[in-house]
């Protein structure tokens, strides 16, 4: 249970130090990697529906054993992000910067899915 305590925090603080500052930088963004983002209710979107998993990220960690099925899904969100950017990055539509995002959320889905078998034997009493 330790082991998934600590995966789920770890990916809730990485999740939250690297989505926060984007609320502030849609400018430098879209200076840095054009064209220019044309289309904001997806970029803010993403960031929202990203920063509440985070806030499942910290329920998991919180309470492993209760929340176990969850972790199914959190690596599904892990794995989504992940293998689209591999997908673009392999069709050079990527620059390595965004690839080595999407390699960290494969590392996180891996982690969650180890998290998750190595808990398997581990029982949750409802109070």
């Amino acid at each position: 249970m330790k082991f998934a305590r600590w995966v789920f925090l770890l990916a809730a603080v990485y999740g939250f130090a690297a989505l926060l500052p984007m609320y502030f930088q849609e400018t430098k963004v879209a200076h840095d990697q054009p064209p220019a983002i044309t289309h904001p209710e997806y970029y803010f979107g993403f960031i929202g529906v990203a920063l509440a998993w985070q806030l499942a990220f910290l329920l998991l960690a919180r309470e492993p054993a209760r929340y176990r099925t969850m972790m199914l899904p959190a690596t599904l969100e892990k794995l989504a992000f992940g293998m689209a950017m591999l997908a673009l990055y392999l069709q050079q539509r990527l620059a390595l910067l965004m690839l080595a995002a999407g390699c960290m959320d494969l590392l996180f889905a891996a982690l969650f899915l180890l998290a998750w078998w190595r808990m398997r034997k581990t029982s949750f009493a409802a109070p």
